[in-house]
């Protein structure tokens, strides 16, 4: 097998070169064979793939065929390397085209876009209008923009391709530009321009203000605040973290957030802080990363105490993007001292949504009441045609990892043509521990972090012509009323078991002379109790037994007779 896919290959790299006719049966052959081969042989087939694709831009058909087959072989394990950014120069050029095409579509009198592969000489003439003897190559861009857009989100998939983009801020920010812009007409362009959000940011100073600590992070992989909300409290939290206070996540949820599946018994996490920028203003668990500002030059996290209970659902926005995250260093106390004289103050900065604080007689606060948050999306904008060249990526960021998403088989080649919260309630109510004072001797490490290996995962991109929008994990809203938020784990007792309370003297005990006061299973049998009373221990003193009373952890109540 591993020779009748080189042999493919081989056709693929001689009939683009030449033109040749056979070129769109050789790249079917290649699709096929590429799932039954080694990673090692589709990482050699992608190099020696970068330079035809370089030479291959003329000719835009070839080129955005080959770029579609490039990232067929990267969803099937092998790392981009070179190829990925040659991938994402193209959509640079020919997205700038596209982006043109559009405009003067809505300068000369709007309407119903063509798709993609539909366009030709038709709307060429019309666009021609305004484009002049620039209209071919719009429309030619246009004509690209799906294929090239599939192959940019398998590229961005790949962590070494992420780091090299993010290595060159303006290429980033022009790219992310042409994206964004496309995005609003073909939806497969939305999670590529996610993707490119992702590349932004892979480090954050945070700042915790409960115990007035701070640590400088590293990650990647990570598409929203959720999913760094949730590692940030594995990595932080107890004594397994760094011994901050606060409810150490489910281990089901931090799993979810790095590479597993959603476990559908743990799928819904309970939020730990409010997430501030250093500048005072709010960032919230709908944003991502790349929205914490920067202060005095390095983006800067705080994490303050909820003003608004929230949840959301676990796992990751890009399921086939592993996440991580790791603590580089903790801030020596004098560093942390000199960041918390620069940021806001404790308590001036509240979740939107929270409700206005109310003082009570004594003057204190009262508790906010439970309430679930409720996700957004990033604000699309629609920007202007930019060029996007790059960097040469940095060998050391290959990597292999992933599956071969089939969907990639379905695109035409014609070139040339047109829940659960495992916490004891007690939880709730303890106050957090006081976290031990860091040692004075601490010093402040050096930030020597290097970017981690890449891997790249499955990913199905979304075949043309399909509109349905990919399902992504989102936030929990006001639960229902037949969920409550947590269940007593413990058994309920059988009816003939002896359940007196641990502290009660035995039965046949020749001290005992009265049955524990105020226990309705001693009351004799022939006396009316309510149903069930004999297997309940006594309500606490001044708790009342109406229907209307329960712990804060199962409000709000259900309708009456449930």
């Amino acid at each position: 097998m591993t020779e009748e896919f080189r042999a493919a290959f081989q056709r693929v790299l001689d009939t683009a070169a030449s033109q040749a006719p056979g070129f769109p049966e050789a790249v079917h052959d290649v699709f096929r064979l590429s799932s039954q081969v080694p990673r090692e042989e589709l990482a050699i087939a992608l190099e020696t793939l970068t330079p035809v694709l370089g030479d291959s831009e003329p000719h835009a058909g070839v080129a955005a065929d080959l770029s579609v087959l490039a990232g067929a072989l990267v969803e099937s394990g092998a790392p981009a390397g070179q190829v990925g950014l040659e991938v994402l120069r193209q959509l640079g050029s020919y997205g700038q085209a596209a982006v043109a095409f559009l405009h003067a579509w809505e300068k000369t009198g709007g309407g119903p876009l063509p798709a993609p592969n539909d366009v030709g000489e038709v709307e060429e003439a019309r666009v021609e209008q305004v484009l002049g003897d620039n209209a071919p190559l719009a429309t030619v861009g246009w004509w690209t923009s799906l294929r090239y857009g599939l192959a940019a989100k398998a590229m961005l998939g790949d962590s070494g391709v992420r780091a090299a983009v993010r290595a060159d801020p303006g290429a980033l920010h022009e790219l992310g530009q042409i994206v964004q812009a496309l995005s609003t007409r073909l939806s497969e362009f939305g999670e590529t321009a996610e993707l490119l959000r992702m590349s932004e940011v892979d480090r954050l100073l945070v700042l915790d203000r409960a115990s007035w600590r701070g640590f400088r992070v590293a990650f990647d992989g990570l598409s929203d605040n959720f999913q760094l909300h949730t590692l940030l409290a594995d990595a932080l939290i107890g004594k397994e973290g760094h011994r901050l206070p606060g409810t150490r996540p489910d281990p089901r949820w931090v799993a979810a957030s790095l590479d597993a599946a959603v476990d559908p018994l743990a799928d819904v996490v309970r939020g730990e802080w409010d997430l501030v920028g250093g500048d005072g203003t709010w960032v919230g668990n709908e944003a991502c990363p790349g929205d914490v500002p920067l202060v005095d030059g390095e983006r800067v996290l705080v994490l303050e105490p909820q003003s608004l209970l929230h949840s959301w659902r676990a796992g990751r926005r890009h399921p086939h993007v592993p996440g991580s995250l790791t603590v580089l260093a903790e801030l020596h106390p004098d560093e942390a001292a000199a960041w918390w004289a620069r940021v806001h103050p404790a308590g001036s900065v509240r979740h939107p949504q929270a409700p206005a604080i109310e003082n009570d007689d004594t003057g204190a606060h009262r508790r906010p009441p439970t309430h679930f948050g409720v996700a957004a999306h990033f604000a699309e904008v629609d920007s202007g045609p930019m060029s996007a060249p790059f960097a040469a990526l940095d060998p050391h960021l290959d990597a292999p990892g992933g599956e071969l998403s089939a969907s990639f088989e379905d695109i035409t080649i014609n070139p040339g043509a047109g829940a659960g919260f495992p916490d004891s309630p007690a939880s709730l109510f303890d106050p957090p521990a006081r976290p031990p004072e860091p040692a004075d001797d601490a010093e402040d490490e050096p930030d020597d972090f290097t970017v981690p290996a890449a891997w790249s995962g499955a990913l199905t991109p979304t075949a043309p012509g399909t509109d349905d929008p990919a399902e992504f994990p989102g936030s929990l809203s006001e639960p229902p009323l037949d969920e409550p938020l947590w269940r007593d784990p413990r058994p309920l007792p059988d009816p003939g078991a002896d359940v007196r309370p641990a502290n009660a003297p035995a039965a046949d005990d020749p001290s005992v002379i009265a049955p524990v006061a105020d226990d309705p299973r001693d009351t004799p049998r022939d006396t009316p109790l309510p149903p069930g009373a004999r297997l309940l221990p006594p309500m606490p003193p001044g708790v009342s037994d109406g229907s209307t009373w329960a712990p804060h952890w199962k409000w709000p109540m259900g309708p009456p007779g449930r």
